[in-house]
């Protein structure tokens, strides 16, 4: 079933293009994260959703309910901020217990509803305390509670943890994930950071410059980009500019740096095409002496970098460009040599074709 549909929605700021046409759909009970750098208009979308910004035009629907200008108490929404927004001067109880009261809920049922929900995001011990006698994770699960204290539809969430240590981050990310799962709550989540996108998301919406470039789930958008963009902001990515040679089969044959390379043939592109051919550096591997892959490109091995357990290798080919390959640390890796002649490899399937 689909919650929330967004139909063609526009926002501008005088000349400045906030929000391009953009068009989505968040399934019941799903974690939908809207990603993408500053100003790609993610935190935008989730305003006009909330009913915090109005759009120029285009259709908001909540369980099929045209709400485009509801105003945000109609629209059976909670959201998260990243400042928290805690009331200082009352206790976690009061905290949480608020939006109850605006909604003039019986006070039996306020008290079994906050201690419920107090003990869904592991605080049982803190109703009587103040915000500022809690840590910074802590005090953003008091705003969790707050917010599905009153059983909302959709759940909104700004860059909830962006205020956190990396440490409390990771944490938090699979707090929030865990209760996404046991609660069965809709979420449509705001974040610039892809590993916590790749971590906590059923689905991603990818953001760049005010529209959406793609939509799929996290598996879908790491292994199959289908654009520039999309394959250079979600992880590493090795980006070579390319010409289509032609095809043998299934495969496109590429022209790359003197050498004709094989990947899975993009429809519709012409022999002679411009072409970015895309290969995650944990695809390539450096071969060895009489070993041989599909794809093989000669080269000079110029750094190698040691990160705990992955090793990443640079290696300049012939025309001057680089490619890295990221390997599993099996022992101290060789240094590298300004002359140490290397061939790197990977298979067909680990490659991606995309127009220019």
């Amino acid at each position: 079933m689909t919650k929330l549909e967004v139909r063609a929605v526009r926002k501008t700021y005088g000349p400045v293009v906030a929000l391009a046409e953009a068009t989505l759909d968040l399934r019941e009970g799903e974690f939908l994260t809207l990603l993408g750098p500053s100003g790609s208009g993610k935190t935008t979308l989730l305003m006009i959703v909330a009913g915090l910004v109005p759009p120029d035009r285009g259709e908001v629907r909540i369980d099929g309910r045209l709400a485009t200008y509801l105003p945000s108490f109609k629209r059976d929404i909670g959201v998260v901020f990243q400042s928290y927004a805690l009331f200082p001067h009352l206790t976690v109880f009061e905290n949480v217990a608020f939006p109850l009261r605006m909604r003039r809920v019986p006070e039996a049922t306020i008290a079994r509803e906050v201690a419920r929900v107090l003990e869904i995001v592991r605080l049982p011990g803190v109703a009587d305390r103040l915000p500022r006698a809690l840590s910074g994770g802590q005090q953003q699960r008091v705003a969790l509670a707050r917010c599905i204290v009153y059983r909302p539809s959709i759940i909104l969430m700004d860059e909830p943890l962006g205020a956190l240590d990396k440490k409390l981050r990771d944490q938090m990310q699979l707090e929030i994930k865990h209760l996404h799962t046991e609660l069965g709550i809709t979420v449509l989540y705001v974040t610039h950071d892809q590993e916590e996108a790749m971590i906590m998301s059923d689905r991603i919406c990818l953001m760049n410059e005010g529209r959406i470039e793609q939509v799929g789930s996290p598996q879908e958008l790491y292994f199959r980009p289908r654009t520039r963009f999309a394959a250079d902001f979600l992880g590493e990515s090795n980006l070579l500019d390319a010409t289509l040679a032609g095809r043998e089969g299934a495969a496109a044959v590429l022209a790359v740096a003197g050498a004709g390379l094989r990947a899975p043939a993009p429809p519709d592109l012409p022999a002679g095409a411009r072409v970015t051919l895309v290969v995650r550096p944990e695809r390539i591997r450096l071969l060895g002496p009489g070993e041989d892959a599909p794809n093989v490109l000669d080269g000079v091995l110029r750094e190698v970098i040691l990160v705990g357990g992955m090793t990443k290798y640079y290696v300049t080919l012939g025309d001057g460009r680089t490619v890295s390959a990221t390997q599993l640390t099996a022992g101290p890796p060789p240094a590298a040599r300004g002359d140490a002649k290397v061939r790197v490899g990977w298979d067909v399937e680990s490659a991606v074709v995309l127009p220019c």
